[in-house]
């Protein structure tokens, strides 16, 4: 990789990534974990068979040995009959504990003392706190076990985040190889003459729509955005069924949807000289004012820069009913004109080269005539075979 090359997945706007990344982090918490694992199998002992298990078992029994003198210490001490039944209880329970130790286990001595502490007929807090300072070394067992839990969470940890850049990857090769697609592009390519005819479609449409809203009835327009459903490339968004039922049923809906949201200003009392139901009106319109706002010419629209041409040919073809709805035969022309580009034989470079004006920034432009988007694709493809190989060393854990 050249000098120029940034680190995978860098791009101008993000920064260096440091030196930590997804990739260390989670070899790191690998290397956490397998170190508190050897440390583990260490402190158990040459002889013992299962060094884990041996450990495990000895940070159980140090948790259940200072639980049963904290337990004990009110109960046992004392001259009552109940007080040493309590301490019969205690050392009976201790002991097993002691017995239960394997042999060979190191720091097994620290139990014993413990137990040594109170076998005695008579038991004073003093005693107790001897048996706890006794306890004292074993407690590395439960802190081995601990540091390993610990290590666990810190690998699950690495894991996801490590498991979301490597998603995150993908997305950004993707990005990288659609600059590399763009930068083959004329950018010089005369565009206007894609840009031009959409333009006055788009103008024309929009104002013939301003003009249909103002002359056409709530239940015609609405009868309008219901028909679109059956049109995937004319997204108008569907009225809410409770405005959808008033605007059909009741005969507010010959108003327009202009006159509908005047109405909505009105007092009570005034409006009851000019629609069916005033409080259905308020409840209905004014409600809704933000979605009848909305409805414009948006959806009958070409976007810029258009689509391929097989797709816009389909657009044009679906839009084309309502423009003839909403518009004149000037409307309907600008439109045809518009479905005419796409059997120009320079159509596809043209609609090529308006997307690339439209999606190279100068910074792009900058890193594709420089190298530095090859070098990024290269250091995004590396790291994510780097993370693919990590996280299959293991099962999540």
């Amino acid at each position: 990789m050249s000098e120029r090359a940034h680190s995978p997945g860098s791009n101008a706007s993000d920064g260096d990534r440091g030196e930590s990344t997804p990739l260390a982090e989670l070899e790191a918490a690998r290397e956490r974990l397998e170190r508190a694992e050897r440390v583990i199998d260490d402190h158990a002992g040459r002889d013992v068979e299962n060094a884990t298990e041996a450990v495990e078992g000895a940070s159980d029994a140090y948790r259940t040995a200072t639980d049963l003198l904290d337990t004990y210490v009110d109960r046992a001490t004392g001259t009552g009959r109940e007080n040493f039944k309590a301490y019969v209880q205690l050392e009976g329970q201790f002991a097993a504990l002691v017995d239960g130790l394997p042999d060979d286990l190191e720091g097994r001595d620290a139990f014993e003392d413990a137990l040594d502490a109170i076998d005695k007929r008579r038991l004073s807090e003093s005693d107790f706190e001897r048996a706890h300072a006794a306890l004292e070394p074993a407690s590395q067992y439960a802190e081995l076990i601990d540091d390993r839990e610990r290590a666990r969470e810190a690998l699950a940890e690495a894991r996801t985040e490590a498991s979301k850049r490597f998603r995150e990857i993908d997305d950004e090769i993707d990005d990288r190889e659609r600059l590399l697609e763009l930068s083959t592009v004329d950018l010089d390519a005369p565009v206007d003459r894609l840009r031009e005819p959409i333009e006055r479609y788009n103008e024309a449409i929009s104002e013939a729509f301003g003009e249909y809203r103002l002359e056409a009835s709530a239940r015609e327009v609405f009868a309008l955005l219901e028909r679109s459903r059956w049109y995937p490339f004319v997204a108008f968004e569907r009225p809410p069924e409770d405005l959808r039922e008033y605007v059909r049923e009741s005969s507010d809906g010959e108003y327009t949807i202009p006159e509908l949201l005047e109405y909505a200003d009105y007092s009570r009392s005034k409006l009851s000289h000019y629609v069916e139901d005033a409080d259905v009106l308020k409840r209905r319109v004014a409600t809704q004012r933000t979605f009848l706002d909305g409805i414009d010419a948006e959806p009958l629209t070409v976007e810029w820069p258009p689509a391929e041409a097989a797709i816009l040919r389909r657009a044009t073809r679906e839009i084309r009913p309502f423009a003839a709805r909403v518009g004149d035969e000037e409307t309907v022309a600008a439109l045809r004109t518009v479905r005419q580009l796409t059997y120009d034989p320079d159509y596809d470079r043209l609609q090529t080269a308006a997307q690339a004006v439209v999606k190279l920034t100068p910074e792009e432009r900058d890193r594709l005539a420089d190298g530095r988007i090859e070098d990024e694709l290269e250091a995004l493809r590396t790291e994510r075979r780097q993370l693919g190989a990590a996280l299959e060393v293991d099962d999540p854990i």
